[in-house]
């Protein structure tokens, strides 16, 4: 059966059908003999729309087509006739004359054309336009990319670094993020319409030139001149594309910018307001510069995309810089101010990369000349954590002052916390709180000079690192106990090693840190002078050893360096069992006293408090019984023995024979308590020294 008009005769032969493929094919086909040269094209190839295909015969294709690729289609061209394997669906960058031009893309697929003979004809080649799929594929990813990588961190200004490393060059040619400058401190952003003369910071600026033009430098805080796009954007919340003509009536209001414009040859700015529930965070330029070409509604509508997200990133990372803020200045109200140190042990405290509102550092001063040194952490963020940590610091505290060995203390600390994670954990269930554990890690230190020795437990795998006065530096070997407030409930244990004099414990609230510190620690091994070093610079060293990229979070850090206690202010005497050691404490004890120049009231107390002391030691305690005497920022008395019984204060009646004892020793000293130890236990009481002494 034939088709077509019946009176006429249809023409079946291969040349007619070829010439009516040729004719009527909507698909760019091209002829090329083995120079690549054009033999025949059809109506359909692309470039060809202003120009007669016979005028195209027997040029080269590298004239009838200006490849973006350089010559890479060519050399492509030139396999398929050296290897006879197929070219499929290549895509191809060409640029397209016309006002102005356009680059567009091509999917080509190219077949080598052989004779019965098996010579080589030359090839065919189909091209087929597909600029505006290509165009909706980059625009794809470049939403793709904003998405996966703005906004991974809560910095305002990284976010915006993020932006542009992801538009720039997919995008746009130059990309410009200025950010109102309050929001970057974290205050609220202004409403729409943005307020005249409000300041904003430029915080990224990328370009594809290797030296681009740039109107003002990254950082720099200026108000912008209006009226301008750029004002007139921040006024309405409204995107605007904006051919950029010399001349423009705008341009005069900004000449520094203007002037970058002209350098970088830019011909198309989209200015893309970065907005949120009617405020103003800042502003996106993106520009287009020499041959690519103009934004066009469909960039429009995915900056609008772009500018929506950045703004939330923005928006996020602005309310964390507010609740940092907050949380730090939080911190610093419940942290000390400054260590407390003895004449013994010297301290100071640091912050690698601003500690964390959850960590925390302390040094409480104890009885006998001894110093607790603390480090912890508490889990969470922002203020939750910083008000966790105060709890936690307020609590040890309050059980430093039983004089608790450091695993009993860490022990009761640990169901304080635990109380204080089941009332989070019983909160309403609205409250976001709920779902965040709490629990922390704590290393509970204690230095005794007299001995030379530091205890420590720790709650969590914290400890100290110890640098030795030969520059041996190492991590005593300290048992980690659970984390305070976790479900586990293992016993804690302690770790006692010596310290001599002259030695430097830095403590920190990071295992990462650490473990650095002791195991790459050749600045601190490299330190001389010990002994007479400034403590801030052995603090500066520590900061020094660490390397970017440790992954180490935000660090509290206590460096302490021990000293030897001044033999003459410490004096200890063996008693005996009888009733005459009283009087003999008392004798000695009044010659010490005379010897340092105590005051003679001071001097008369502790002579009361120690015959009370002794008393009882002889009347409920065991042999052998000691008194220790402590010369430092106050005037310590200590009565040792062998019994566990502890000694209690009460109110003798009036017509009670005895019984005051303690509650004497108690209205006149300062301070007092009772320690125990695996062989006794010892009662002290600690008196104010008058200025001088």
């Amino acid at each position: 059966m034939a088709y077509g008009d019946p009176g006429r005769p249809v023409e079946k032969t291969p040349a007619a059908m070829l010439e009516a493929l040729f004719t009527s094919s909507p698909v760019g086909l091209h002829l090329l003999d083995p120079e690549l040269r054009v033999v025949r094209l059809n109506t359909a190839a692309p470039l060809v729309r202003g120009e007669a295909p016979d005028d195209l015969a027997g040029r080269p294709i590298r004239d009838v087509y200006r490849m973006v690729e350089d010559n890479d289609m060519e050399t492509a061209l030139r396999e398929v006739l050296e290897t006879g394997e197929p070219l499929f669906q290549r895509l191809v960058g060409a640029r397209v004359e016309g006002e102005p031009p356009e680059e567009r893309c091509f999917e080509t697929t190219a077949l080598r054309l052989e004779g019965r003979g098996g010579d080589v004809l030359g090839l065919a080649v189909t091209a087929v336009d597909v600029t505006e799929r290509e165009r909706v594929r980059a625009r794809s990813r470049v939403l793709d990319a904003v998405l996966r990588r703005v906004g991974r961190t809560l910095d305002p200004v990284v976010t915006g670094d993020e932006l542009v490393a992801a538009v720039v060059p997919e995008f746009a040619d130059i990309a410009v993020v200025e950010v109102v400058e309050s929001v970057i401190r974290g205050d609220e952003p202004p409403p729409a319409p943005l307020p005249p003369g409000t300041p904003l910071m430029r915080t990224a600026f990328r370009s594809g030139t290797t030296h681009p033009p740039q109107a003002h430098p990254v950082g720099d805080v200026r108000r912008l001149p209006a009226p301008t796009p750029f004002t007139q954007a921040l006024t309405d919340l409204r995107p605007r594309i904006v051919p950029l003509r010399p001349g423009d009536e705008w341009m005069p209001a900004d000449p520094p910018r203007m002037e970058a414009v002209r350098s970088s040859d830019a011909h198309t700015l989209l200015a893309v307001p970065l907005a949120l529930r009617d405020t103003v965070l800042g502003l996106v330029s993106l520009y287009r510069s020499g041959e690519s070409p103009p934004f066009d509604a469909d960039d429009h509508r995915l900056a609008v995309e772009v500018a929506a997200h950045t703004a939330l990133c923005i928006d996020n990372a602005r309310r964390f810089v507010r609740e940092h803020t907050v949380a730090a200045t939080v911190q610093r109200q419940l942290l000390p101010r400054r260590p407390e140190s003895h004449a013994s042990l010297e301290t100071a405290y640091l912050s690698v990369t601003g500690a964390d509102p959850g960590a925390w550092y302390d040094t409480v001063a104890l009885s006998g000349a001894r110093t607790a040194l603390v480090v912890g952490n508490v889990s969470g963020r922002g203020v939750n954590a910083a008000a966790s940590m105060g709890q936690l610091r307020t609590a040890l505290r309050s059980l430093s002052a039983f004089d608790l060995p450091p695993d009993e203390l860490l022990a009761r600390l640990h169901d304080t916390a635990s109380e204080l994670a089941f009332e989070r954990a019983h909160l309403p269930l609205g409250d976001p709180l709920r779902r965040e554990a709490l629990t922390a890690n704590c290393v509970y230190a204690v230095h005794d000079p007299l001995t030379g020795t530091c205890v420590t437990a720790a709650a969590g795998e914290l400890a100290p690192v110890v640098i030795r006065p030969d520059h041996t530096v190492g991590i005593p070997d300290t048992p980690s106990g659970p984390p305070l407030g976790a479900a586990q409930d293992a016993p804690f244990a302690t770790a006692e090693f010596d310290v001599p004099a002259g030695s430097v414990l830095v403590f920190t609230s990071d295992p990462l840190v650490t473990a650095y510190l002791a195991d790459s620690s050749r600045p601190l091994r490299a330190a001389p002078d010990y002994a007479d070093r400034p403590l801030q610079e052995l603090c500066d060293a520590v900061v020094y050893a660490l390397p970017d990229g440790l992954g180490a979070g935000d660090a509290a850090v206590i460096v302490a360096r021990t000293r030897s206690f001044p033999p003459g202010a410490f004096a200890c005497w063996r008693l005996g069992g009888d009733s005459a050691a009283v009087g003999t404490a008392r004798a000695r004890a009044r010659r010490q006293l005379t010897e340092w120049g105590v005051d003679d009231e001071t001097a008369y107390n502790t002579q009361v408090i120690i015959s009370e002391f002794v008393t009882n030691a002889l009347r409920y305690g065991s042999p052998p019984i000691e008194l220790r005497l402590i010369h430092d920022r106050t005037l310590t008395c200590e009565v040792r023995d062998a019994g566990q019984a502890a000694p209690h204060l009460r109110h003798a009646r009036t017509a009670d024979e005895g019984g005051r004892g303690l509650f004497i020793a108690a209205r006149l000293a300062r301070a007092w308590g009772i320690r125990y130890t695996a062989t006794g236990k010892t009662v002290w009481a600690e008196q104010s020294l008058a200025d001088g002494h």
